[in-house]
């Protein structure tokens, strides 16, 4: 890297050029980042200013009102939208917003009125407490940007509510990536007793409720998040069947294991056990431990399902650990079902992390 380069300001505007001077296209620097530049247009004369924003957004708008008649998705999903290092999720008329980059950063006079004339937005909460910020230099934090914002807001999903703690809650509050999967796995519990493992706020949990389950047990080590499905159950009106346990999942697991305690559906959905690439071999260990405990605990003809939001592990690598879990469980399986994050989290061709989500349903004999 150049002198020039060593000393630019993190997150200064550059135009892209190629190993002949040939404009290209105009992205946002930080020397201080191994990515040291993140392209905002291939256009190389383009003015990044708020229209600039306002165009982007309302493009994304666009396409998830094609896929969603309520106003509850991700509405940009970071290079995937062309807006490399910001995530903004919407919440009817709240805002969660994350930036990860020091070039969004820097943006933020731009972008965010930008938001706030095409959304009308009540509130925007700014949930900047992602790891990734401090690679860039930047503090983390969670605050509020503009409105008020309540304790919890309710969430519409299909003909599901569901509560997200926008302030405290993990990630921006909920996860829109698996939408679609709640909603596969709800057509397969009519009548069974449901094991949610890593509930979070009742994701998997409420929709195998309204899915006619006759049971459904919610495992998360978080009180808040316990706490959350509880409330929502009650929305819901499927309190009754509804259970709740604050444990770790795989001492709840090998707690089941021991006294033979098995569900017709075993759904598990933990966070990523691979955050740097470095720690691969480990993360598969443990979904391989996941997988068999969770197959043990499964009955005879039911029901497993697993997810991981670990871009680092293929969806090959994934695969093979959790189907080597659970044989090492002495069981049969087949897979049923394989699929990724909802239509609101598009996959940019050229970054494989944004296909990062990974969706398996077997079949236990």
């Amino acid at each position: 890297m150049n002198s020039e380069l060593e000393t630019a300001e993190a997150g200064a505007l550059v135009q892209i050029m190629d190993n002949k001077a040939k404009p290209l296209g105009v992205g946002y620097l930080n020397p201080k980042n191994i990515l040291a530049c993140r392209v905002l247009s291939m256009q190389p004369n383009a003015t990044i200013n708020q229209q600039f924003f306002y165009n982007a957004f309302k493009a994304a708008l666009q396409k998830r009102e094609k896929n969603f008649a309520q106003p509850f998705y991700r509405l940009v999903h970071s290079e995937s939208d062309n807006l490399p290092g910001l995530v903004v999720d919407r919440f009817g008329e709240i805002i969660v917003c994350q930036t990860s980059t020091a070039g969004m950063e820097k943006l933020k006079s731009l972008w965010l009125p930008a938001l706030q004339e095409l959304l009308n937005t009540k509130a925007i909460v700014l949930r900047d407490d992602v790891p990734a910020r401090k690679k860039e230099g930047l503090t983390v934090g969670v605050s509020v940007y503009s409105g008020q914002v309540p304790e919890y807001i309710e969430v519409l999903e299909h003909n599901r509510i569901y509560l997200a703690n926008l302030l405290e809650g993990q990630k921006t509050g909920w996860f829109y990536d698996q939408r679609a999967n709640r909603t596969y796995l709800s057509g397969l519990v009519s009548g069974k007793n449901v094991l949610d493992l890593y509930s979070h706020s009742g994701g998997f949990g409420m929709a195998a409720g309204k899915g006619d389950a006759a049971s459904v047990t919610m495992v998360d080590s978080s009180n808040l998040a316990l706490e959350l499905a509880g409330r929502a159950a009650k929305l819901n009106g499927i309190e009754n069947i509804c259970n709740y346990e604050r444990a770790d999942a795989y001492e709840y697991l090998e707690k089941c294991v021991s006294d033979g305690k098995q569900f017709d559906i075993v759904m598990a959905d933990p966070p990523a056990f691979i955050k740097e690439k470095r720690f691969i071999m480990a993360g598969l260990k443990g979904y391989q431990k996941l997988a068999f405990l969770c197959a043990k605990t499964t009955i005879n003809g039911g029901v497993f399902a697993i997810a991981s939001c670990s871009h680092h592990a293929s969806e090959k690598a994934l695969q093979r650990a959790v189907e080597e879990g659970i044989s090492k469980a002495g069981r049969k399986y087949k897979l049923i079902h394989k699929a990724g994050a909802d239509k609101d989290h598009p996959v940019h061709p050229g970054l494989p992390e944004s296909k990062y989500l990974k969706f398996m349903v077997y079949n236990i004999e």
